[in-house]
Protein backbone atom coordinates (compact mmCIF):
# COMPACT_ATOMS: atom_id res chain seq x y z
CA UNK A 1 0.00 0.00 0.00
CA UNK A 2 2.47 2.46 0.97
CA UNK A 3 4.73 1.51 -2.61
CA UNK A 4 1.41 2.41 -4.13
CA UNK A 5 1.08 5.57 -2.55
CA UNK A 6 4.98 6.31 -3.14
CA UNK A 7 4.20 6.12 -6.74
CA UNK A 8 1.12 7.38 -7.04
CA UNK A 9 2.72 10.53 -5.08
CA UNK A 10 5.37 10.81 -7.83
CA UNK A 11 3.07 10.00 -10.79
CA UNK A 12 1.24 13.24 -9.40
CA UNK A 13 4.48 15.11 -8.95
CA UNK A 14 5.48 14.13 -12.96
CA UNK A 15 2.17 15.37 -13.91
CA UNK A 16 2.60 18.85 -12.24
CA UNK A 17 5.79 19.63 -13.80
CA UNK A 18 4.45 18.60 -17.61
CA UNK A 19 1.39 20.67 -16.49
CA UNK A 20 3.83 23.64 -15.85
CA UNK A 21 6.30 22.96 -18.54
CA UNK A 22 3.01 23.12 -21.05
CA UNK A 23 1.56 26.37 -19.29
CA UNK A 24 3.05 29.59 -20.89
CA UNK A 25 5.21 32.06 -18.30
CA UNK A 26 3.59 34.45 -16.39
CA UNK A 27 2.66 37.73 -18.55
CA UNK A 28 3.35 35.41 -21.53
CA UNK A 29 1.08 35.66 -24.58
CA UNK A 30 -0.90 32.95 -26.41
CA UNK A 31 0.70 33.26 -30.13
CA UNK A 32 -0.86 32.52 -33.34
CA UNK A 33 1.36 31.35 -36.75
CA UNK A 34 0.34 32.63 -39.44
CA UNK A 35 1.80 31.74 -42.84
CA UNK A 36 3.54 33.16 -45.67
CA UNK A 37 4.56 31.71 -48.93
CA UNK A 38 8.34 33.45 -50.48
CA UNK A 39 8.92 32.83 -54.26
CA UNK A 40 12.11 32.58 -55.40
CA UNK A 41 14.46 31.72 -58.26
CA UNK A 42 17.38 29.68 -57.53
CA UNK A 43 18.41 27.63 -60.74
CA UNK A 44 16.48 30.32 -63.33
CA UNK A 45 17.80 34.31 -65.09
CA UNK A 46 17.46 35.54 -61.30
CA UNK A 47 19.62 33.28 -59.32
CA UNK A 48 22.48 35.37 -59.09
CA UNK A 49 20.87 37.89 -57.15
CA UNK A 50 18.85 35.60 -55.39
CA UNK A 51 21.43 35.14 -52.08
CA UNK A 52 20.91 38.59 -50.69
CA UNK A 53 17.25 39.27 -51.92
CA UNK A 54 16.14 35.76 -49.61
CA UNK A 55 18.79 36.40 -47.21
CA UNK A 56 17.28 39.48 -46.52
CA UNK A 57 14.00 37.98 -45.89
CA UNK A 58 14.62 35.85 -43.10
CA UNK A 59 16.84 38.00 -40.58
CA UNK A 60 13.59 40.33 -40.75
CA UNK A 61 11.04 38.39 -39.92
CA UNK A 62 13.49 37.04 -37.09
CA UNK A 63 13.33 40.56 -35.56
CA UNK A 64 9.49 41.10 -36.16
CA UNK A 65 8.74 37.75 -34.56
CA UNK A 66 10.68 38.87 -31.80
CA UNK A 67 10.30 42.64 -31.21
CA UNK A 68 6.88 42.92 -32.31
CA UNK A 69 4.71 39.96 -33.08
CA UNK A 70 5.52 38.39 -29.24
CA UNK A 71 3.65 41.44 -28.12
CA UNK A 72 1.15 40.96 -30.28
CA UNK A 73 0.53 37.59 -29.98
CA UNK A 74 1.17 36.51 -33.45
CA UNK A 75 4.18 34.85 -35.13
CA UNK A 76 5.04 34.86 -38.60
CA UNK A 77 6.66 31.27 -40.90
CA UNK A 78 7.52 31.28 -44.07
CA UNK A 79 9.01 29.00 -47.06
CA UNK A 80 10.65 29.62 -50.11
CA UNK A 81 9.49 27.87 -53.64
CA UNK A 82 11.49 28.12 -56.89
CA UNK A 83 9.81 28.63 -59.61
CA UNK A 84 13.02 28.71 -61.77
CA UNK A 85 10.87 32.98 -62.97
CA UNK A 86 8.35 30.65 -65.21
CA UNK A 87 4.89 31.65 -64.91
CA UNK A 88 4.23 28.11 -66.21
CA UNK A 89 6.31 26.67 -63.29
CA UNK A 90 4.77 29.25 -60.73
CA UNK A 91 1.08 27.73 -61.71
CA UNK A 92 1.58 24.79 -61.38
CA UNK A 93 3.37 24.81 -57.73
CA UNK A 94 0.24 27.26 -56.72
CA UNK A 95 -2.10 24.54 -55.54
CA UNK A 96 0.47 22.68 -53.86
CA UNK A 97 1.58 25.22 -52.05
CA UNK A 98 -1.82 26.98 -50.90
CA UNK A 99 -2.45 23.23 -49.80
CA UNK A 100 0.62 23.18 -47.77
CA UNK A 101 0.89 26.16 -46.00
CA UNK A 102 -2.58 27.97 -46.42
CA UNK A 103 -0.85 31.19 -46.72
CA UNK A 104 -2.15 34.58 -45.86
CA UNK A 105 0.30 36.73 -47.45
CA UNK A 106 3.01 35.71 -50.41
CA UNK A 107 5.95 37.67 -51.40
CA UNK A 108 6.28 37.52 -54.89
CA UNK A 109 9.58 37.78 -56.71
CA UNK A 110 8.62 38.90 -60.94
CA UNK A 111 6.43 39.19 -63.42
CA UNK A 112 5.74 35.07 -63.31
CA UNK A 113 4.32 35.35 -60.63
CA UNK A 114 2.08 38.56 -61.65
CA UNK A 115 1.20 36.74 -64.47
CA UNK A 116 0.51 33.32 -63.28
CA UNK A 117 -1.60 34.74 -60.29
CA UNK A 118 -3.29 37.81 -60.47
CA UNK A 119 -6.35 36.31 -61.72
CA UNK A 120 -5.97 33.95 -58.83
CA UNK A 121 -5.45 35.61 -55.76
CA UNK A 122 -8.94 37.55 -55.46
CA UNK A 123 -10.69 33.81 -55.64
CA UNK A 124 -7.95 32.65 -53.09
CA UNK A 125 -8.57 35.97 -50.70
CA UNK A 126 -4.97 35.97 -50.29
CA UNK A 127 -2.62 39.25 -51.42
CA UNK A 128 0.67 39.26 -53.10
CA UNK A 129 3.43 41.88 -51.71
CA UNK A 130 6.25 42.16 -54.49
CA UNK A 131 9.39 43.98 -54.12
CA UNK A 132 10.12 44.78 -57.69
CA UNK A 133 8.25 47.50 -59.66
CA UNK A 134 5.13 46.86 -61.45
CA UNK A 135 4.09 46.04 -64.76
CA UNK A 136 1.18 47.60 -67.07
CA UNK A 137 -0.24 44.23 -67.72
CA UNK A 138 -1.34 44.27 -63.91
CA UNK A 139 -2.19 47.89 -63.82
CA UNK A 140 -5.99 47.34 -63.00
CA UNK A 141 -8.55 48.52 -60.17
CA UNK A 142 -9.35 46.45 -57.10
CA UNK A 143 -5.47 45.00 -56.96
CA UNK A 144 -4.62 41.66 -54.75
CA UNK A 145 -1.15 42.37 -55.55
CA UNK A 146 0.72 45.22 -54.27
CA UNK A 147 3.94 46.73 -55.72
CA UNK A 148 5.40 49.57 -53.22
CA UNK A 149 7.10 50.71 -56.11
CA UNK A 150 5.70 52.21 -59.57
CA UNK A 151 6.23 50.28 -62.77
CA UNK A 152 9.74 49.75 -64.44
CA UNK A 153 8.87 52.27 -66.75
CA UNK A 154 7.92 54.61 -64.78
CA UNK A 155 11.15 54.71 -62.63
CA UNK A 156 13.12 54.38 -66.19
CA UNK A 157 11.51 57.70 -67.00
CA UNK A 158 12.34 59.33 -64.02
CA UNK A 159 15.54 58.73 -64.73
CA UNK A 160 15.40 59.82 -68.39
CA UNK A 161 13.50 63.39 -67.16
CA UNK A 162 16.33 63.35 -64.86
CA UNK A 163 19.44 62.80 -67.24
CA UNK A 164 18.33 64.75 -69.39
CA UNK A 165 18.15 68.09 -67.34
CA UNK A 166 21.43 67.50 -66.24
CA UNK A 167 22.36 66.73 -69.91
CA UNK A 168 20.33 70.32 -71.04
CA UNK A 169 19.66 71.26 -74.32
CA UNK A 170 16.16 71.41 -75.91
CA UNK A 171 16.06 67.98 -77.48
CA UNK A 172 14.60 64.84 -77.03
CA UNK A 173 16.78 62.36 -75.11
CA UNK A 174 17.65 59.34 -77.66
CA UNK A 175 17.42 55.91 -75.99
CA UNK A 176 17.57 52.50 -77.48
CA UNK A 177 16.30 49.52 -75.83
CA UNK A 178 17.33 46.22 -75.25
CA UNK A 179 15.04 43.78 -73.73
CA UNK A 180 13.42 40.11 -75.00
CA UNK A 181 10.17 38.35 -75.39
CA UNK A 182 10.96 35.27 -73.07
CA UNK A 183 9.08 37.23 -70.14
CA UNK A 184 6.10 39.20 -70.33
CA UNK A 185 7.72 41.28 -67.52
CA UNK A 186 10.56 42.66 -70.07
CA UNK A 187 8.02 43.37 -72.90
CA UNK A 188 5.87 45.77 -70.72
CA UNK A 189 8.72 47.68 -69.69
CA UNK A 190 9.27 48.17 -73.29
CA UNK A 191 6.19 48.79 -73.73
CA UNK A 192 5.88 51.52 -71.31
CA UNK A 193 8.72 53.35 -72.46
CA UNK A 194 7.60 53.65 -75.51
CA UNK A 195 4.09 54.88 -74.86
CA UNK A 196 5.73 57.54 -72.92
CA UNK A 197 7.53 58.27 -75.83
CA UNK A 198 4.88 58.79 -78.14
CA UNK A 199 3.19 61.06 -75.89
CA UNK A 200 6.34 63.01 -75.09
CA UNK A 201 8.01 63.16 -78.16
CA UNK A 202 9.63 66.64 -76.92
CA UNK A 203 11.28 64.77 -74.14
CA UNK A 204 12.09 61.31 -75.50
CA UNK A 205 12.50 58.90 -78.34
CA UNK A 206 13.25 55.63 -78.31
CA UNK A 207 15.60 54.99 -81.59
CA UNK A 208 14.80 50.94 -81.65
CA UNK A 209 13.77 48.44 -79.15
CA UNK A 210 16.10 45.14 -79.60
CA UNK A 211 14.91 41.92 -78.81
CA UNK A 212 17.11 39.35 -78.00
CA UNK A 213 17.44 36.01 -75.99
CA UNK A 214 16.73 36.17 -72.37
CA UNK A 215 20.27 35.68 -71.44
CA UNK A 216 22.39 37.24 -74.61
CA UNK A 217 26.11 36.17 -74.56
CA UNK A 218 27.30 38.85 -77.49
CA UNK A 219 25.15 42.18 -78.39
CA UNK A 220 28.10 44.13 -80.18
CA UNK A 221 26.05 44.25 -83.71
CA UNK A 222 22.71 45.69 -81.91
CA UNK A 223 24.72 48.08 -79.55
CA UNK A 224 26.70 49.26 -82.90
CA UNK A 225 23.68 49.67 -84.83
CA UNK A 226 21.87 51.23 -81.90
CA UNK A 227 24.61 53.86 -81.34
CA UNK A 228 25.08 55.13 -85.29
CA UNK A 229 21.37 56.08 -84.37
CA UNK A 230 22.38 57.89 -81.78
CA UNK A 231 21.13 55.76 -78.56
CA UNK A 232 22.73 58.19 -75.84
CA UNK A 233 21.45 55.56 -72.93
CA UNK A 234 20.70 52.42 -73.75
CA UNK A 235 17.91 51.09 -71.63
CA UNK A 236 18.30 47.47 -69.57
CA UNK A 237 15.75 46.59 -67.01
CA UNK A 238 15.89 42.62 -67.78
CA UNK A 239 18.87 40.64 -66.23
CA UNK A 240 22.31 41.42 -65.48
CA UNK A 241 23.50 38.77 -68.58
CA UNK A 242 22.19 41.03 -70.91
CA UNK A 243 23.71 44.24 -69.00
CA UNK A 244 27.21 42.34 -69.40
CA UNK A 245 26.73 41.50 -72.99
CA UNK A 246 25.80 45.11 -73.66
CA UNK A 247 29.04 46.28 -71.67
CA UNK A 248 31.37 43.79 -73.82
CA UNK A 249 30.18 44.88 -77.02
CA UNK A 250 30.58 48.78 -75.95
CA UNK A 251 34.38 47.94 -75.24
CA UNK A 252 34.76 46.08 -77.94
CA UNK A 253 33.43 48.96 -80.22
CA UNK A 254 35.53 51.49 -78.34
CA UNK A 255 32.48 53.39 -77.40
CA UNK A 256 31.21 54.63 -73.62
CA UNK A 257 27.17 55.19 -73.76
CA UNK A 258 25.89 54.93 -70.52
CA UNK A 259 23.30 51.80 -69.65
CA UNK A 260 20.61 52.63 -67.45
CA UNK A 261 19.93 49.49 -64.76
CA UNK A 262 17.18 48.45 -62.56
CA UNK A 263 17.47 46.89 -59.00
CA UNK A 264 17.99 43.60 -59.91
CA UNK A 265 20.81 43.85 -62.35
CA UNK A 266 22.21 47.08 -61.09
CA UNK A 267 25.85 48.22 -59.87
CA UNK A 268 26.46 45.65 -57.50
CA UNK A 269 24.98 42.51 -59.45
CA UNK A 270 26.07 43.53 -62.98
CA UNK A 271 29.42 44.70 -61.69
CA UNK A 272 30.18 41.36 -60.04
CA UNK A 273 29.24 39.70 -63.31
CA UNK A 274 31.84 41.36 -64.83
CA UNK A 275 34.68 41.04 -62.21
CA UNK A 276 34.67 44.84 -61.13
CA UNK A 277 32.14 47.29 -59.97
CA UNK A 278 34.70 49.65 -61.35
CA UNK A 279 33.72 48.71 -65.12
CA UNK A 280 30.51 50.34 -64.69
CA UNK A 281 31.79 53.36 -64.42
CA UNK A 282 29.76 56.45 -65.41
CA UNK A 283 26.60 53.66 -65.77
CA UNK A 284 23.60 54.43 -63.82
CA UNK A 285 20.63 52.13 -62.19
CA UNK A 286 17.35 53.50 -60.77
CA UNK A 287 14.28 52.41 -58.31
CA UNK A 288 11.73 53.77 -56.23
CA UNK A 289 14.02 52.73 -53.09
CA UNK A 290 16.57 54.18 -50.51
CA UNK A 291 20.06 54.02 -52.66
CA UNK A 292 22.26 51.90 -50.32
CA UNK A 293 25.57 54.30 -50.13
CA UNK A 294 28.08 54.00 -46.74
CA UNK A 295 25.86 56.91 -45.19
CA UNK A 296 24.35 56.31 -41.67
CA UNK A 297 20.80 56.13 -43.01
CA UNK A 298 17.84 54.97 -41.32
CA UNK A 299 17.79 52.08 -43.25
CA UNK A 300 21.82 51.17 -43.45
CA UNK A 301 21.31 51.68 -39.69
CA UNK A 302 18.64 48.91 -39.31
CA UNK A 303 21.09 46.52 -41.43
CA UNK A 304 23.59 46.71 -39.66
CA UNK A 305 21.49 45.83 -36.56
CA UNK A 306 20.24 42.82 -38.53
CA UNK A 307 23.84 41.61 -39.21
CA UNK A 308 25.12 42.11 -35.69
CA UNK A 309 21.91 40.62 -34.02
CA UNK A 310 19.69 38.47 -36.10
CA UNK A 311 22.34 37.18 -38.71
CA UNK A 312 21.95 38.84 -41.68
CA UNK A 313 24.38 37.59 -44.35
CA UNK A 314 23.81 39.32 -47.33
CA UNK A 315 26.21 42.12 -48.58
CA UNK A 316 24.58 45.89 -48.31
CA UNK A 317 23.46 46.20 -51.93
CA UNK A 318 20.07 47.50 -53.59
CA UNK A 319 18.75 44.05 -53.92
CA UNK A 320 19.04 43.53 -50.07
CA UNK A 321 17.33 46.64 -49.82
CA UNK A 322 14.92 45.24 -52.63
CA UNK A 323 14.10 42.42 -49.97
CA UNK A 324 14.68 44.37 -46.94
CA UNK A 325 11.08 46.25 -48.52
CA UNK A 326 9.08 44.12 -49.17
CA UNK A 327 9.43 42.15 -46.00
CA UNK A 328 9.11 45.07 -43.70
CA UNK A 329 6.05 46.25 -46.20
CA UNK A 330 4.50 43.02 -45.19
CA UNK A 331 4.61 42.45 -41.98
CA UNK A 332 3.44 46.18 -41.21
CA UNK A 333 0.58 45.25 -43.08
CA UNK A 334 -0.17 42.31 -40.81
CA UNK A 335 0.83 44.45 -37.81
CA UNK A 336 -1.39 46.92 -38.52
CA UNK A 337 -3.86 44.23 -39.35
CA UNK A 338 -4.12 42.60 -36.26
CA UNK A 339 -4.70 45.86 -34.27
CA UNK A 340 -7.68 46.60 -36.27
CA UNK A 341 -8.96 43.10 -35.89
CA UNK A 342 -7.34 41.16 -33.40
CA UNK A 343 -4.34 38.65 -33.36
CA UNK A 344 -6.32 35.74 -33.86
CA UNK A 345 -8.31 36.80 -36.93
CA UNK A 346 -5.53 37.92 -39.57
CA UNK A 347 -6.71 36.87 -42.33
CA UNK A 348 -5.64 37.84 -46.53
CA UNK A 349 -8.61 38.98 -46.84
CA UNK A 350 -8.19 41.72 -43.79
CA UNK A 351 -4.59 42.16 -44.46
CA UNK A 352 -5.78 43.50 -48.35
CA UNK A 353 -8.00 46.22 -46.51
CA UNK A 354 -5.34 47.25 -44.54
CA UNK A 355 -3.06 48.03 -47.47
CA UNK A 356 -6.01 49.93 -48.83
CA UNK A 357 -7.06 51.62 -46.16
CA UNK A 358 -3.86 52.30 -43.91
CA UNK A 359 -0.41 54.26 -44.91
CA UNK A 360 2.70 52.78 -44.71
CA UNK A 361 5.37 55.43 -43.49
CA UNK A 362 8.83 55.52 -44.48
CA UNK A 363 9.82 55.73 -40.86
CA UNK A 364 7.64 52.34 -40.09
CA UNK A 365 9.80 50.85 -42.97
CA UNK A 366 13.36 52.36 -42.41
CA UNK A 367 13.30 54.55 -45.16
CA UNK A 368 13.25 51.57 -47.77
CA UNK A 369 10.72 52.72 -50.01
CA UNK A 370 8.66 56.56 -49.81
CA UNK A 371 5.49 56.72 -47.80
CA UNK A 372 3.20 54.07 -49.45
CA UNK A 373 -0.58 55.15 -49.75
CA UNK A 374 -2.11 52.38 -51.76
CA UNK A 375 -5.82 52.83 -52.87
CA UNK A 376 -8.24 50.81 -55.72
CA UNK A 377 -6.60 52.33 -58.64
CA UNK A 378 -3.67 50.41 -59.30
CA UNK A 379 -1.48 47.55 -57.47
CA UNK A 380 1.25 50.28 -56.82
CA UNK A 381 1.48 54.03 -55.14
CA UNK A 382 -0.10 56.28 -58.21
CA UNK A 383 1.23 59.58 -56.90
CA UNK A 384 3.72 61.10 -54.67
CA UNK A 385 7.14 58.53 -55.29
CA UNK A 386 10.64 59.59 -55.89
CA UNK A 387 13.32 57.54 -57.47
CA UNK A 388 16.73 56.78 -55.90
CA UNK A 389 19.78 56.93 -59.24
CA UNK A 390 22.90 55.03 -58.14
CA UNK A 391 26.56 55.74 -60.10
CA UNK A 392 29.90 54.75 -60.29
CA UNK A 393 32.41 57.56 -59.87
CA UNK A 394 35.38 57.65 -59.49
CA UNK A 395 35.67 54.27 -59.19
CA UNK A 396 32.91 54.17 -56.01
CA UNK A 397 29.04 53.89 -55.57
CA UNK A 398 27.55 57.21 -54.96
CA UNK A 399 24.03 58.36 -55.26
CA UNK A 400 23.88 60.77 -58.80
CA UNK A 401 20.25 61.50 -57.43
CA UNK A 402 17.82 60.21 -54.02
CA UNK A 403 14.51 62.01 -55.29
CA UNK A 404 14.12 62.13 -58.48
CA UNK A 405 10.52 62.97 -58.90
CA UNK A 406 8.38 59.60 -60.74
CA UNK A 407 6.28 61.10 -63.25
CA UNK A 408 2.63 60.18 -64.15
CA UNK A 409 2.53 58.10 -66.98
CA UNK A 410 -0.61 57.55 -69.20
CA UNK A 411 -1.74 53.85 -69.36
CA UNK A 412 -0.24 50.99 -72.09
Amino acid sequence: MRIAKRVARRAAIAGAIVAAWALPPAGATAQTTYNMASMADFTGPYADVMKDIIGSRRPIVDWWNAEVGQKLGIKIAFKDYDHRYDAAQVASLWPGIKAELNPVLVLGLGGPDVAALQGRLPGDKIPMIMSTAGYGFAWKPDPWIFNPRPTYSHEAVAFYNWFREKRGGSGPLKVAIISSEASPAYIDQQKGIEKYAKDNPDKLEVVESVFTEVQPTDLTTQISRVLRKGAEVVSIQTNTAAVVAAKRAMQALGKSVPILMSSHNGMFDSGRAMGDIKQMEGDYEVYAMAVPTDEKTPARTFFDMLTSKHGMKAQWSVTTIQGMGQVLVALRAVEATAKRVGADKVTGEAIRETMLSTPIASDQIFGTFSDLKFTKEAPFPVAGLAAGIGTIKDGKYTAAARNAPVPMLNKW
